[in-house]
């Protein structure tokens, strides 16, 4: 493997913003069929994957794995997905965000989004010792991390966390793969609103995280890839990728057939690889350039 070895670092140097003093109940588990599922987070990290050096083409990707904002699939949807990135001469940072809790937070619902912030900030202003050219800086989201990296790409106006440099926390593209993106009762995912928001939450709140609704011309551009037979409805993607057009927003959507959900990068039903178009995609935006 020609990746430099993985780093790990917390992801707030100090205390965490918005949380409650609790004990780290954090646990790490291979499910039955051989998932990496890590929960009960509320101490958030950054695992840091750099190409070689002679590898390196300057872009940068924060991934957000996915587990319905409940856990987070760290290996399929995470580790591996960077060392994939590696291979493309692409940075790669795993974000261990926190799972919303009303227990280990303040205000759950901001908790996810303020880690993905944190993160961008972070690799923006390490660019320099990590050969990163801080105007392609991307952010990536499998399933609910895919609603997560949505939301960073969409919630950036507002900084969630402390920003005393003025760093910008708008990443520059968004790979989204099967994301949830809307909360909306015909499209949505219930089981990511519930966690995120609660049971209760108002038609305003529903809106607001509803990301198909937050897109502007300045929404980063976009690629997105689901199957059609999707437990989280394929709409969810159509939905955001017609909200990218209409704001003229540069935008690549692939479809499957057949695949459901939670695959990672290999859709066993199909010859194409996602990951692949990925890497043609971000060369045609001159997100990486061509070697």
């Amino acid at each position: 493997m020609n990746a430099v070895s993985q780093t790990i670092i917390p992801l707030y140097k100090d205390s965490i913003p918005n949380s409650k003093p609790t004990a780290d109940e954090e646990k790490s588990e291979i499910s039955k069929d051989s998932i990496l599922i890590v929960s009960k987070v509320s101490r958030p990290t950054l695992s840091i994957y750099l190409p070689p050096k002679e590898k390196r083409t300057g872009a940068a990707v924060i991934i957000c794995p996915g587990g319905g904002y409940w856990i987070l699939a760290a290996g399929h949807e995470g580790a591996d997905v960077a060392r994939r990135f590696n291979e493309m001469g692409v940075a790669a940072f795993v974000l261990k965000y926190r799972i919303p809790n009303d227990k280990t937070m303040v205000n759950k619902e901001i908790g996810p989004l303020q880690d993905a912030q944190r993160a961008i900030q972070v690799v923006r202003e390490n660019a320099k010792a990590w050969g990163i050219n801080k105007n392609t800086v991307g952010i990536m989201g499998f399933s609910a991390g895919g609603h997560l990296a949505s939301t960073a790409g969409t919630h950036f106006q507002r900084s969630y966390i402390a920003n005393p440099k003025k760093t910008n926390l708008r990443p520059d593209f968004m790979v989204l793969a099967y994301p949830v993106i809307s909360f909306t009762d015909s499209i949505g995912h219930t089981g990511s609103a519930d966690q995120l928001l609660g049971k209760k939450a108002s038609a305003e709140k529903i809106k607001e995280y509803s990301n198909e609704l937050q897109v502007t011309t300045q929404t980063p551009p976009t690629f997105l890839v689901h199957a059609k037979d999707d437990g989280v409805k394929v709409e969810n993607s159509l939905s955001f990728a017609a909200a990218l057009k209409k704001h003229n927003v540069p935008a690549e959507l692939y479809l499957y057939e057949k695949g459901g959900h939670g695959y990672g990068m290999y859709n066993k039903t199909s010859s194409v690889r996602w990951m692949d178009l990925v890497e043609e995609w971000m060369k045609k935006m001159k997100f990486i350039k061509k070697q």
